[in-house]
């Protein structure tokens, strides 16, 4: 079942805005994400959930959408996001200056199986103003400037896009793409026989 979750958990970009993430929901993915493992046991991420539409239509300008459709500005009005999750380090510790990246694929990824789980879909993010962003949370959360970072935000929703598979193009290429007609997304994976150098 793992196996069938994690090839149905796709990066959506594209929303029923009418759906909201309840906020239960939100804060139960985080309790999840909190349990997975960190490197040295330092745990220095923190999480920010902002799931009013107010917030929602403050943070969405902030980011950059698919950098493999530039020609595409994001999702339209109605197709938005309705929630989000930021993902922070605290503090500026060595361990936590070198691992967090890991920690914090750990931890989104973990999110974004328990939001197929229930229902939603989401993407990870890592391009956005981080100034703007940073205010906005500093703002929501009470804390001082240089507290803690915003490193990468996770946009939730009710998908309303179909994501599929597929093998990497004749010519190789990775990089996903879009239906001109029905907008199905494709999204390039290489097959097993490549990934897997040996095994004995």
């Amino acid at each position: 079942m793992l196996k069938e979750t994690v090839a149905a958990t796709r990066s959506y970009r594209r929303f029923d805005e009418r759906v909201p993430v309840p906020l239960d929901l939100l804060t139960d993915w985080v309790d999840t994400a909190r349990l997975v493992a960190s490197s040295a046991n330092a745990q220095p991420l923190r999480y920010q959930i902002f799931a009013n539409p107010e917030d929602c239509q403050r943070i969405f300008p902030c980011i950059a959408w698919a950098g493999a459709l530039p020609e595409w500005d994001g999702p339209e009005e109605g197709e938005r996001p309705s929630a989000y999750i930021v993902i922070s380090c605290h503090g500026a510790s060595a361990v936590a200056e070198r691992f967090t990246a890991w920690d914090e694929g750990i931890a989104a990824q973990t999110i974004m199986l328990r939001a197929n789980e229930d229902g939603f879909g989401g993407c990870m993010i890592g391009s956005f103003k981080k100034a703007s962003l940073g205010a906005i949370c500093r703002e929501a959360g009470g804390y001082a400037e240089g507290e803690m970072s915003p490193e990468l935000v996770l946009a939730l929703g009710k998908p309303v896009e179909e994501v599929h598979i597929v093998s990497p193009r004749p010519d190789g290429s990775l990089k996903y793409y879009r239906d001109d007609d029905d907008q199905v997304h494709y999204v390039p994976k290489r097959e097993l026989g490549e990934v897997l150098v040996s095994a004995r």
